[in-house]
């Protein structure tokens, strides 16, 4: 009896073996850390260069960087998981610490009539957006996904709605590298034509940040025309962030109606998905004026390195294989949605 007790008592595999449960939990973690790894290895080279030349994005050096390694060579299967995450559920945390950097006061310090040439170039880019689409016989998650992406914010705006309406893969990565395209092409565009129409830099400010598709990019372009125009931009950008959570709401009660006919099959979309949720407790917070200066800087590295992260994992899904394969069809949408979002804010700048 002594010497079974001892037996067992001394046992290796009772002293040094995990539980099942923990070694499953365990594992499945692990799982994410190579795609992650790899993600954050990104983000720190596309920061690093955004060190050296300010005038670059590093979201932008991300994303051109993902696609130019997952085209440059075969990527381990053992790096999908944690792409996966980075590029959605990090992403979803970044956006929603995207609303510590915005003040419901400075936005409305714009007047009301730029307000309104906000909302008229979100309403009327995402609803004519749709409509071409229509006409192009593009499937209706790829025109949400350009839609967004080239009305309110790029693509954490392709991201977001990604997340409400549960696009395909391929969807997803073509308005992501639509984005970068003709927003990238905006940047030396919009300060040609606002020197051409002789605008000031109020109005150049109102005319860049009204037209062009990612933040960055209208930074970008705002340095070039100057530094009234570079504020005004930031600001006017920032109000069409801000049109992100409005915008998902009806996009989650859309996905819902369509959604209503497979409820057994289909997990219908929440009406507001939680990271909208945050970005809105964030913004009323950060308006409040009571967030610590200390905790807003940690907020937007934090927030710019997760993004970054994403970035890259978005565009090493991206494959050059992959965007021939989907046809003009969406090139051309986007092309079309780029000039109506311009005349859109044109249209404002010449009526304020």
């Amino acid at each position: 009896m002594k010497s079974e007790l001892g037996q067992h008592v001394s046992s290796p595999e009772t002293v040094t073996s995990t539980p099942p449960a923990e070694r499953s939990r365990l594992d499945g973690i692990r799982k994410f850390v190579p795609g992650v790894a790899l993600c954050a290895a990104g983000a720190a080279v596309a920061m690093g260069i955004k060190h050296f030349i300010p005038t670059l994005s590093p979201l932008l050096i991300a994303i051109l960087a993902g696609a130019v390694l997952a085209n440059a060579v075969a990527l381990p299967s053992r790096l999908a998981p944690g792409l996966t995450f980075t590029s959605k559920k990090l992403l979803r945390v970044g956006i929603s610490l995207l609303g510590l950097q915005l003040v419901l006061g400075d936005i409305l310090n714009l007047g009301w009539g730029v307000i309104a040439m906000v909302v008229a170039i979100v309403v009327v880019g995402i609803s004519g957006t749709m409509f071409m689409g229509h006409l192009l016989g593009i499937s209706w998650t790829q025109r949400v996904l350009i839609a967004c992406g080239f009305s309110i914010c790029g693509a954490a705006a392709v991201a977001a709605a990604d997340g409400v309406v549960e696009a395909d893969e391929e969807e997803v990565l073509t308005a992501v590298a639509l984005v970068v395209i003709f927003g990238t092409l905006m940047i030396p565009t919009v300060p040609l034509l606002a020197g051409a129409l002789g605008l000031d830099g109020f109005h150049a400010g109102l005319l860049a940040g009204g037209s062009i598709h990612e933040v960055a990019q209208v930074v970008a372009a705002g340095g070039i025309i100057g530094g009234l125009a570079l504020t005004v931009a930031t600001l006017v950008k920032l109000a069409r962030v801000i049109m992100l959570a409005p915008v998902m709401v009806v996009l989650s009660v859309m996905a819902r109606k369509r959604s209503g006919g497979q409820q057994t099959q289909v997990k219908r979309p929440p009406l507001m998905p939680l990271f909208v949720v945050v970005f809105l407790v964030f913004v009323a917070f950060r308006s409040t004026g009571v967030v610590p200066a200390g905790v807003l800087s940690f907020a937007g590295s934090l927030q710019t390195a997760l993004l970054t992260a994403a970035m890259f994992g978005l565009g090493a899904g991206v494959r050059v294989a992959t965007i021939k394969k989907v046809g003009s069809k969406p090139f051309i949408l986007a092309a079309l949605s780029t000039l109506l979002v311009a005349l859109t804010a044109m249209a404002g700048v010449f009526l304020l």
